[in-house]
């Protein structure tokens, strides 16, 4: 093939070549970089995912990685980013069933006994995030009592006891376990009213949870509560407190006539939160609200007057 003809052939042949070759190329680099968007980076070592500029969600056999090395290190510094990487990418609903499945539950609880504050918190904000997952409640339930003496006995306003009350108040969304906290109540209380806003804000939130469950109504109204307690509904507290109180005030009442319970009304002693609710200061003070400035709190107050 030594005429034109060949020569032309010669050009094709190059050309198809020179096409499979760039296909290949495209073919080959297209796979890396879908491997790169689906977060599938075999190459990453456990201490790499948590160095902070991974970005990706993480996927079963990176997370069993994750908690292997959580399990075996006794560095703080790896064991706090491992800690950040687990809650974060337990926000995801599909990781908080993996987690649990690879045995991540009770790791990741361990840590809350560290000495360590801010491994503790860290701990403590991840399985807050597992906590949103019903069964993995079941398996977080274990770690309540401690939970609660951390927060009660720790100082005050600290990340660690924050941490504890958003902990405590995922898992008291549904009834099963509110009555782990029966003994801590009058605990609650007292925080409530020594903490700033945001712990106050925290407190009643979880306060919140307890108030609709009638079976916990009895142990709230035996709390021994001190009196200025009341003065969280004056006009001038901050409306996101303000509003909860009402309605702590609001759902104790509503689960008090249920099934006829302020006809067989057990006895309350002076000093507790019964006295203070039931009390001519408490009703005078909610009554004064009907002409807050702020239309929320006035429509609030506007339907627990009828009531009191």
């Amino acid at each position: 093939m030594g005429g034109p003809r060949g020569a032309g052939w010669v050009a094709a042949g190059l050309l198809l070549g020179a096409g499979a070759c760039y296909c290949i190329y495209r073919l080959t680099r297209g796979r890396r970089r879908g491997d790169r968007e689906l977060g599938m980076r075999p190459s990453k070592s456990a201490e790499d995912l948590t160095d902070g500029s991974y970005d990706d969600v993480l996927n079963a056999a990176q997370l069993q990685k994750l908690l292997y090395l959580l399990e075996s290190t006794e560095d703080p510094v790896i064991i706090e980013r491992a800690l950040i990487t687990l809650g974060n990418n337990a926000a995801f609903s599909v990781n908080q069933a993996i987690i649990r499945e690879l045995g991540g539950i009770p790791i990741v609880g361990n840590k809350i006994n560290h000495s360590n504050q801010s491994i503790k918190e860290k701990a403590l904000n991840a399985l807050n995030n597992l906590s949103v997952n019903v069964e993995n409640q079941i398996k977080i339930k274990i770690y309540i009592n401690q939970v609660c003496e951390d927060v009660f006995s720790g100082p005050l306003n600290s990340a660690v006891q924050l941490a504890g009350l958003r902990l405590l108040t995922n898992m008291t969304v549904t009834n099963d376990h509110q009555h782990m906290l029966h003994s801590y109540i009058t605990d609650l209380f007292q925080v409530l009213l020594t903490g700033n806003g945001n712990t106050k804000v925290q407190v009643l939130k979880l306060l919140l949870n307890l108030s609709e469950n009638p079976a916990m109504t009895e142990g709230l109204l035996r709390a021994q509560v001190d009196s200025s307690f009341l003065s969280l509904y004056d006009s001038h507290v901050a409306k996101e407190i303000l509003l909860r109180v009402l309605t702590l005030f609001q759902n104790i009442n509503n689960c008090l006539k249920i099934e006829g319970r302020l006809a067989v009304q057990p006895t309350f002693t002076e000093g507790s939160l019964f006295f203070l609710l039931h009390g001519e200061e408490c009703t005078q003070k909610i009554k004064a609200l009907v002409d807050h400035h702020d239309a929320e709190v006035k429509e609030k107050v506007l339907t627990i007057i009828p009531k009191i």
